[in-house]
């Protein structure tokens, strides 16, 4: 309801059409939606603040479990301390949509302690992005659901417990790994998912294929998916410059395929995907890749009237190629040959 209304039905009460019975009742309601109104538009706030859906819980971690007990309250960490907290894996984090860390230490008097840390991001997808780049580790159940060994949402591995439930990517780990202190690791794991959502992985790794033409099969343990340059050089070095143009408005998947030779010898190849916001945005990201990556090499022509845009080089390493289409640029590194690089492209 608006102030015009509210001025209205106050107006509407005191004109003569009203009857005493009808001016008590409508009392009662004005007073009613005087009281209710700026809970309303609070919630209102609250709603449109979350980017159109409530906000999931904030995790309830147990004050003593086992041998060990915390501190009342978390110690916290933001985009402007986080240099401070830890030295060089800081970028990781902020290359993501960073919100801010909350973190526990958990003591014992006979045992070594345990580190809570809750990485609170933007999305769920950065989260997801988090735990994507090392899915080293024991596949977990936290959360009373199947374990999807291909695509597990907690692994675990010499006393560190790293999940990603809904918007927070969670580290939890034990200075020393006992029976106990395993125990209470995973206890707590699962008080920070209990509760909340398992949304999907990102949109954007459906467009990863499960194979490549010539028999090449997607490695699901070597895919990981990010926003940033610093991210992609620490899975996979292009140079010291974002020469993709990546902030946090674009999002990439990268991964290994693999293919037996006849002598049965595993090789492998990288596929890079890339989607930004635009066309336009995608097509000068290209530009500057080409520029600082192939510098020895023209430019290709647009291949038709889509505006696709593709070709294959021979590199140090092998053969690389890249197709343009839509706002999206695909890659592919480190093929054994031109045929290979060609044949990826064209069918990509």
């Amino acid at each position: 309801m608006t102030g015009k209304t509210v001025i209205k039905l106050e107006r509407d009460l005191l004109t003569p059409n009203h009857t005493k019975k009808d001016i008590p009742d409508q009392s009662h309601l004005f007073l009613i939606l005087c009281f209710c109104l700026p809970a309303l538009l609070f919630l209102l706030i609250m709603f449109s603040e979350a980017g159109g859906k409530m906000t999931e819980p904030k995790p309830l971690l147990p004050k003593t479990v086992g041998l060990w007990t915390r501190a009342d309250s978390p110690k916290f960490v933001d985009a402007q301390n986080i240099f401070d907290y830890m030295d060089g894996a800081g970028e990781l984090y902020v290359g993501y949509r960073f919100d801010h860390l909350e973190y526990f230490e958990y003591k014992a008097k006979t045992q070594e302690d345990i580190l809570v840390e809750l990485y609170f991001m933007k999305t769920s997808d950065d989260s997801y992005g988090l735990l994507s780049l090392d899915w080293g580790g024991e596949p977990m159940d936290l959360s009373q659901s199947p374990i999807d060994n291909d695509d597990p949402r907690a692994l675990y591995g010499e006393g560190l417990l790293r999940l990603w439930s809904d918007n927070i990517y969670a580290r939890i780990m034990a200075y020393q790994e006992t029976p106990e202190s395993r125990q209470t690791v995973l206890t707590l794991g699962r008080s920070v998912v209990q509760g909340r959502n398992n949304p999907n992985k990102p949109a954007l790794l459906k467009n990863l294929p499960d194979s490549l033409p010539s028999n090449w099969t997607l490695r699901k343990d070597r895919a990981s998916y990010f926003r940033s340059h610093l991210v992609l050089n620490s899975i996979y070095y292009l140079g010291q410059e974002n020469i993709l143009e990546l902030d946090h408005t674009s999002e990439a998947v990268t991964a290994l395929y693999e293919r037996k030779t006849p002598s049965g010898e595993k090789i492998l190849i990288r596929f890079l995907l890339v989607e930004y916001s635009e066309n336009e945005r995608a097509r000068n990201a290209l530009t500057q890749f080409h520029r600082a990556y192939l510098p020895e090499h023209p430019f290709p022509k647009r291949s038709d009237h889509s505006g696709k845009i593709s070709n294959v080089y021979s590199i140090e390493d092998g053969w690389m190629g890249y197709k343009l289409q839509n706002s999206m640029i695909a890659f592919i590194f480190e093929c054994p040959d031109q045929e290979t690089a060609r044949t990826i492209i064209e069918q990509l």
